[in-house]
């Protein structure tokens, strides 16, 4: 009983921070220029007013001041979490920046601190390590080496996917909301007290930021919260489904975080294809495909978000069917 008030505490401090933060964080971006301004000349810009790109600072804020109240966790594991959060929080906000300029902030510096940030996560001891053997059912261990590429190459992507999903108002939020209280589930059924915290924390800020980004949004994350959302997502999974798992268990967390994975690998794919480079924007994700075919931006969010729920549900039966 005492855990169930802790979490409910847990949500309802991250979301109140949040919901408190935005507003006054939306007049300061007015005050300084800090706004996503509509673009004629791309198909991306889809809002027709400036939109203020401040709701990072609130998301960052209500995610580590509710987690160090609650857990009171002051480890190499949280330093890493909150030095990787703040990594992306400054690389993320000066791409933003340049957005507002109507311009294109290098992809290089952005990869190479979003590695930098997984590799922290890596280092300071959570990361993936092996799975059990579905014929022994004796562990196996990775070597050393491939646990840091396979940590990395998690983490990294996460991050990366959840930012090119946003692209429409309420989307990156739904979508991070639906895989956070998927993981979250996986975490209780799993025994794993950290991880659920984090995920009905991450649960807390993004429904709170989705009162402000539904449609039609009063305010944007951009890059900077995109990233560090991503990056917690990463990290739940890494703390939470992907420790002591089976093969078969290996999908749950991808099956959580399945529309923006699997849109993405669609993306990136048809880029090379293309001979594009990958981290160059378009509108090829599944919103503006579904857009351009005569959905409205409602139906659209309401698809991808059941999507969504629906690989959400088909990770907790995986789970279920394991355990």
């Amino acid at each position: 009983m005492v855990i169930v008030l802790i979490y409910a505490l847990s949500f309802f401090i991250s979301f109140l921070i949040v919901y408190v933060l935005i507003p006054p964080l939306a007049k300061m971006a007015f005050r300084i220029d800090f706004v996503d301004k509509p673009r004629k000349d791309t198909e991306r810009k889809i809002h027709r007013e400036p939109i203020p790109l401040t709701a990072s600072y609130a998301i960052f804020i209500g995610f580590f001041v509710t987690y160090l109240l609650v857990t009171r966790e002051f480890n190499w594991e949280t330093g890493a979490l909150f030095i990787g959060g703040v990594l992306l929080l400054t690389i993320g906000t000066i791409d933003d920046w340049y957005k507002t300029k109507g311009k294109d902030f290098p992809a290089l510096p952005k990869m190479v601190i979003q590695l930098s940030a997984a590799a922290l996560v890596f280092f300071s001891g959570n990361a993936f390590t092996g799975f059990y053997n579905p014929f022994s059912n004796e562990y196996v261990l990775l070597p050393i080496w491939l646990q840091f590429i396979l940590t990395i190459l998690w983490i990294f992507g996460v991050t990366t996917v959840i930012n090119f999903s946003d692209g429409m108002d309420g989307l990156a939020g739904g979508l991070a909301s639906i895989s956070a209280v998927t993981l979250f589930i996986v975490a209780l059924t799993k025994g794993q007290t950290n991880s659920a915290m984090m995920a009905i924390i991450l649960i807390g800020v993004t429904v709170a930021y989705l009162r402000y980004n539904k449609p039609p949004a009063k305010i944007f994350m951009g890059d900077a919260g995109a990233t560090f959302i991503g990056f917690i997502l990463g990290v739940i999974a890494l703390d939470g489904a992907f420790k002591q798992a089976t093969i078969l268990s290996l999908f749950i967390p991808i099956l959580a975080l399945g529309v923006p994975i699997f849109d993405n690998i669609f993306v990136v794919m048809k880029r090379m294809i293309q001979g594009k480079p990958i981290y160059q924007a378009d509108a090829s994700q599944a919103h503006y495909r579904l857009l351009r075919s005569g959905l409205n931006h409602k139906q659209v969010l309401m698809f991808l978000c059941l999507i969504g729920t629906c690989f959400g549900l088909s990770s907790i039966i995986l789970l279920l069917i394991q355990t």
